[in-house]
């Protein structure tokens, strides 16, 4: 099985406001707001989610510290697929993800 492209990548940071003013002033990427208020930075077709260190959203990384990341994959095959070949590697943690107290039916969250 094989992912078909990247999705997004999250970062956690120290601070937003001076994550973002780096990165637009170094990089000219653009600074977009989504959903409750949150932050990220695009360049291109990509985009960067950004998490301030101890406000984190669900789900994150199990020890989130400036400067680590999460990783989010698209794929074409279906999910129940890609968790028969997770569990079977034993790399499936748990059951799909949920944001904000929300079901997502078509993730799956691992850790390394």
């Amino acid at each position: 099985m094989t992912l078909q492209r990247l999705d997004h990548f999250v970062l956690t940071v120290q601070d937003i406001a001076t994550t973002c003013e780096f990165y637009t002033r170094a990089l000219g990427m653009e600074v977009v707001t989504f959903g409750a208020g949150r932050t990220a930075l695009r360049f291109g077709q990509q985009k960067i989610n950004l998490h301030e260190v101890g406000k984190e959203y669900k789900p994150n990384a199990a020890r989130p510290t400036p400067g680590s990341g999460d990783l989010c994959f698209l794929s074409d095959r279906p999910l129940a697929e890609w968790i028969n070949h997770l569990r079977a590697r034993r790399h499936h943690r748990g059951r799909p993800g949920e944001e904000d107290g929300r079901a997502r039916p078509h993730r799956v969250h691992l850790r390394a």
